[in-house]
Formats: structure tokens, sequence, C-alpha cells
């Protein structure tokens, strides 16, 4: 498993989700990033079994963990209880959070720096 740090998005949308992942898989080709929309049947919703997976497949031993609102970001932080992964949950808006994430880790900025930016980013969520 690589030491890098990686990115798991969690949306109640497939769309959006999957359009997150999309957009920043732009400028972070080197970055792991993984995803996890909606319900196994295709609703609106969260899944923790389907982010559990995600958490799984990130090939990343750290993950900064974006999340939409209510019930993913509360099933993120169980599967990051449950986890030997660590997950950092970070309580930004979800395009503009992960973007920035994704390209200062593409761009080799140091953890710590990655994470100072996040927090000026963060929101009550």
């Amino acid at each position: 498993m690589s030491k890098k740090t990686g990115i798991v998005i969690v949306s109640h949308s497939k769309d959006i989700a999957q359009g997150v992942v999309d957009l920043i898989s732009q400028v972070a080709t080197d970055v792991p990033i993984t995803f996890s929309g909606g319900t196994e049947d295709g609703r609106i919703g969260t899944s923790f079994q389907q982010i559990k997976e995600t958490v799984d497949n990130n090939a990343a031993d750290t993950l900064l963990g974006f999340f939409d609102f209510g019930s993913s970001k509360m099933n993120l932080e169980m599967v990051g209880e449950l986890s030997e992964k660590n997950i950092l949950m970070c309580k930004v808006p979800l395009v503009e959070g992960a973007y920035t994430a994704a390209s200062l880790l593409q761009a080799g900025v140091p953890f710590e720096a990655v994470i100072e930016q996040l927090r000026e980013m963060d929101i009550d969520k």
C-alpha cells in the first residue's frame, strides 16, 4: 500500500461525486482518489458499505475525506473509526476543498501546508 495521501469523496448523489472526481482528476493524476455516491440501488442517499469499500479501495494510508452533508459525514466518520487508514474529515465546500487539496498534493506541497490551506476554507457542516 502506498504511503501517499489520498482523497475520498462522499456525496448523496453519484453524479455529484463522479463529477467532483472527474474535475479533480484533471489536476491530480498522481493522487489516489476514490468516491462513493448514492445508495446501492441508485437512489439519493449514502451507504455505509459503499463508503467502506471506497475507503478500502483507495491506495493511500492517509485520506482526506470530503463530503456534502448529513449521512455522508456520519457514515464516513463511522468508516474512519473502523478503518486502519487515517481519515481526516475536511469540513470545507466539497468541490472547492477537494480541488484545492488535489492540486496541492499533486504539486508536492507538504501535508501540513495542505491542511492549513483547507482550514482556511472550513465551514460549519
